[in-house]
Formats: structure tokens, sequence, C-alpha cells
């Protein structure tokens, strides 16, 4: 047996979570919905790399969101920050070690398709790797991508959905850029053309790690602001985060009931 990769505090709780989740930009504010939670630094995670972006706190918190033990990476890394695939994946392989069997991944995101709305919610139905990397790089893991998303989870999330006034949920491609300039013009046409309806910098490596591993996926974009040349505005970090966060109460609610019933199928 392989040893383990990661090493948390001996002081830190064994997690019972069959479910973890991966916070994207402005929406860290997910944590306060755990009760009986607890929280440890990525820099206390020996193996874990460690965030510096605005907007990622790099907690990882283990609490209950109702009855359901859950996971929560409070931020996450990037590959514009100098890490490789390998690494930006660490906390999908973290989660595989500690049991969990389904990762539920969040992102903030630009607007390609224009019929779409900032501070709406998309459901990842696919995606476009148009970074070119890959956390299997330096082995032949040659892994079906047909179904990266899980279609059951997706169709989960869609139905709770249904039934809020608050809350409408748009479905769609995302595109994962290098970044960390946000795109031309050119870009989000080409994008467009390409079928992306979103982009942003973060989630399909750890998608593609957590297929690797044989775990479940399902993972949403909070449509921050519209890409470059479909807005006048010009485009700030400081907004997407803002944005993020008026968001992130109508996606919270969603989850406190989906969660739970993502655990029985």
């Amino acid at each position: 047996m392989n040893a383990p990769e990661f090493s948390l505090p001996q002081d830190f709780p064994k997690s019972q979570a069959e479910i973890g989740l991966v916070l994207g930009s402005g929406l860290g504010g997910f944590v306060d919905q755990l009760e009986e939670s607890t929280a440890v630094d990525f820099s206390e995670i020996k193996g874990l790399p460690i965030s510096a972006v605005e907007g990622h706190a790099g907690k990882l918190h283990l609490g209950q969101l109702g009855e359901t033990p859950v996971a929560v990476a409070q931020g996450r890394v990037h590959l514009y920050e100098g890490w490789s695939a390998r690494e930006v994946a660490s906390t999908i392989r973290l989660f595989h070690e500690m049991g969990i069997k389904t990762v539920l991944l969040t992102n903030a995101a630009g607007i390609v398709n224009a019929n779409f709305n900032p501070g709406r919610w998309m459901v990842i139905s696919d995606h476009l790797n148009l970074a070119r990397q890959s956390p299997l790089t330096g082995g032949p893991h040659f892994i079906d991508q047909s179904e990266v998303y899980s279609r059951e989870l997706r169709e989960l999330l869609l139905a709770e959905a249904a039934d809020r006034e608050e809350l409408s949920l748009h479905q769609g491609v995302y595109a994962w850029v290098n970044g960390p300039e946000y795109e031309t013009p050119a870009e989000v046409r080409m994008l467009r053309q390409l079928g992306a309806d979103a982009v942003g910098m973060s989630t399909v490596p750890e998608a593609i790690q957590a297929r690797a591993l044989g775990m479940r996926v399902i993972a949403l974009s909070c449509l921050t602001n519209y890409g470059a040349g479909l807005s006048q505005q010009p485009l700030h970090h400081e907004e997407v985060i803002e944005v993020g966060k008026r968001a992130a109460q109508d996606l919270f609610s969603l989850l406190e009931s989906v969660v739970p019933a993502m655990v029985e199928i």
C-alpha cells in the first residue's frame, strides 16, 4: 500500500464525511452554515499547497450540514500562481485519502453565453480544458471523460432548484484557461464558438483528478460578470468576490437540502 500523501495534525478529528466541497472566490462564507465545525489551516497539512489569492482563506473544515458530515476546502490554489496541475488538484487527493466519495466543486466564472446573467449559478455539464494541463501527467492514465460531471447529481440539483422561486440555475459548459489575466473580447468570442457558456481559472484539474480516483463529481459556477466585449464595464477581481458573496446565500440554502440527498443516491 502506498504511503499517505498528506498528513493532518494529530489532534485534528478523523473525518466521517462522504462528501467534500471546494469553495471558490467569494464563496468561503459557506462554512458559516456548518455545525460542530473544526478547521485547520492548509499550512498545517503536510503536503498541501497554500493559496495566496484574495478570497481563498486556505482552510480545511470538518462539520455537519444538517445531519450530514462534510469536509470543506475553503479556497484552492491555481495554475496561474505557479503551481502544477497536479498540485492544483491536491485537495481532491486529500479528500480521497479521507474516504470521501463525492466532490462538489464551486467557482466564480465569467459569462461567455450572453443569454446568461451575472449573479446566477450554472451547473457544469461538461468542460473545455483550454489550459491543456492535467493532474495525471507523468503516467499512462487514460481516464474516460465521457461524463465527468455526474448526470444523476446534476438532475438532483436542478430538480431541487426548480422548486425554489429565488433560485434559477443555468446549465452549461465551463472553459478552463490559465489566467491570471482576464480574456480579451476576441477570446470570449472564440470561447463561445467553441461551445463554452462560462470561463474560469480553476475546477477542471480537480474534476479530472476526482474522476481518475473513481469519485463522483458535481460542479457549479457563480456567474459573476460578463466576459470582455459583452459589457462595457472593465473587469475587477474585487467585483468577482463581491458578486460571489451576494449570490452565495441562494446556493447555500439549496445545498443544505441537496447535500444530504447526494449521500443517498
